[in-house]
């Protein structure tokens, strides 16, 4: 069998350029962070939102990860977490795992290679029908090549894949892909869930507070540092942000501090530590193509060519935001179009009159006017970094007689209203739990996905889509990936408005964050996290 090692070293980049000091760690204490909403469960598996990942990701552990002190996520930099060693057959359609002895779960029972195959089958659909483990499987298209989960022993487990697939061992490495106990129930994974992880969970108050404290039996010796980790939940941006400038917390909410908001928080506490990066969560426009008038093809080439992505950038993050298609591009991503390509692509050009002259022509083609505008509500997740777009997006609409009305809907339904397609126009972020193709293209957009909210369908595509993916040349199969890029943006197939880029701030008591560039959701271990004071 060919083995692969992981890589543990790597250097720090990207938006931090000073040399950091080096301390001595030091053990105990509480981390106070802000939380932006009230998450929908505690049960990664089945959201898809940051919202539950940042809290409760601390709680568990994966097989593999990627290098928490590396800036960029990549198949290059991954280590063992729960496995200690892996290993591919010949062919690349066989992966074993070699696990860890002595590691317990949080209430103490043992951890072994059953609980894995549980795990996978569960998200695969293979568990018992009694078993409710996931009740919710938004992710379930991220395993359509994984065929069987094989246990060799307590601590060995194979997965078997229906043919190569350079980007399956990433999809483990990722922050929704940890390893569940087999004996719990669904209920508690969603409450009060267990796990192997570093802290565990002793109290999630839904709407006020979700508390972790320090699992003394944590497999990793001398980890963690903190005693707890506290979030306050303030849906209001304002009030989070006026208790962190007081020093009532210690870290934000990722990604929360606007560049507006930066001079705000810089001006009122100049000793706050605040790191901007691209996140890799695109805003982007869904329609539901399956309900008229949105059915007609002509009216979403209209939607398309209305957008105007500058003031979106300019008004939201002062610039920083990045124009891009479905990928993220370079130099934060390394698979997206870059900017000439993607200025040939329709809506991409810089004359934006001219678009919308066409878009106008369009829908005054199927009878709409100035004095006659298409009515609809425009549906969009109730917190403020959905919220903001939707405001300009509504307003760029009037451009083209499309008349939109707000719909402001709670983080806790979001997911499950535009997974049953129950919207006509939605503003959306779309983050990737990884920066790699087949986690973007078989999430959103293949035909078979919970999460391809658009409803979009088109064979050639999915089988370009498969070809990338089973394509173990790096440089085919990015050339496979902008075709298919290619043709998404011209089906209009979720029209990406930009790339966000944000601030995440902390106190300088608080040591060892470090935020990754091309995802926000697979850093939130906190085990190496400490506080100086």
């Amino acid at each position: 069998m060919r083995a692969r090692s992981a890589i543990v070293a790597g250097t720090l980049a990207a938006f931090v350029t000073a040399a950091s000091p080096v301390f001595a760690q030091k053990s105990g204490g509480i981390l106070r962070v802000t939380h932006r909403d009230n998450p929908p469960s505690a049960s990664i598996h089945e959201e898809a939102t940051n919202s539950t990942i940042m809290p409760f990701m601390a709680v568990f552990n994966n097989l593999v990860m990627f290098d928490p002190q590396e800036k960029r996520n990549s198949a290059e930099k991954i280590v063992p977490d729960l496995a200690e060693s892996w290993s591919w057959n010949a062919d690349e359609t066989r992966l074993t795992f070699k696990l860890r002895s002595g590691v317990k779960w949080h209430d103490g029972k043992p951890f072994t290679a059953r609980d894995v195959k549980c795990t996978w089958d569960a998200l695969t659909g293979k568990a018992d029908e009694k078993s409710d483990l996931i009740r919710k499987n938004p992710r379930k298209i991220w395993y359509i090549n994984l065929k069987d989960v094989t246990v060799d022993s307590d601590t060995q487990v194979t997965f078997e894949l229906g043919r190569p697939q350079p980007s399956f061992l990433s999809i483990l490495a990722a922050g929704y892909s940890p390893v569940y106990a087999c004996h719990a129930n669904g209920r508690d994974m969603r409450s009060k869930p267990i796990g192997t992880g570093p802290f565990k969970v002793v109290e999630f108050k839904r709407n006020e507070s979700i508390k972790l404290v320090r699992n003394p039996d944590y497999w990793n010796n001398g980890l963690p540092y903190l005693d707890a980790i506290e979030y306050r939940i303030v849906p209001n941006r304002s009030t989070r942000v006026l208790a962190f400038v007081a020093g009532d917390l210690d870290l934000t909410f990722d990604a929360d501090i606007t560049f507006p908001l930066l001079k705000d928080v810089k001006g009122q506490a100049p000793h706050a530590v605040c790191e901007a990066r691209t996140t890799n969560v695109s805003s982007n426009l869904i329609v539901n193509r399956d309900a008229p008038p949105f059915d007609n093809p002509k009216l979403r080439e209209a939607l398309a060519l209305a957008l105007d992505r500058k003031p979106f950038s300019d008004i939201l993050s002062q610039g920083n935001d990045v124009v891009g298609g479905p990928m993220l591009p370079p130099p934060s991503g390394v698979w997206g179009l870059p900017a000439d390509e993607l200025a040939k692509l329709p809506g991409y050009g810089p004359d934006i009159e001219k678009n919308r002259a066409e878009a106008r022509k369009i829908m005054e083609e199927l009878g709409y006017s100035a004095a006659k505008p298409l009515m609809v509500k425009v549906s969009t997740r109730n917190i403020a970094v959905y919220r903001d777009p939707a405001v300009i997006l509504i307003d760029q609409l009037k451009t083209i007689h499309i008349d939109g009305e707000l719909e402001a809907i709670d983080t806790t339904v979001w997911h499950s209203k535009v997974t049953r397609k129950d919207y006509a126009i939605g503003l959306n972020l779309t983050g990737l739990g990884v920066d790699d193709p087949d986690v973007n293209f078989f999430e959103n957009y293949h035909s078979k996905s919970e999460r391809n909210y658009t409803g979009y369908n088109n064979p050639k595509v999915e089988k370009l889509i498969e070809a990338q993916s089973a394509e173990r040349d790096r440089a085919k199969r990015l050339k496979i990936v902008g075709e298919i890029e290619r043709m998404l943006i011209k089906d209009g197939a979720r029209p990406i408005i930009s790339h966000g880029a944000a601030n995440t701030c902390w106190q300088p008591a608080v040591k060892g964050i470090v935020l990754q560039q091309n995802s926000i959701y697979n850093n939130w271990r906190f085990d190496t996290v400490w506080l100086d004071r």
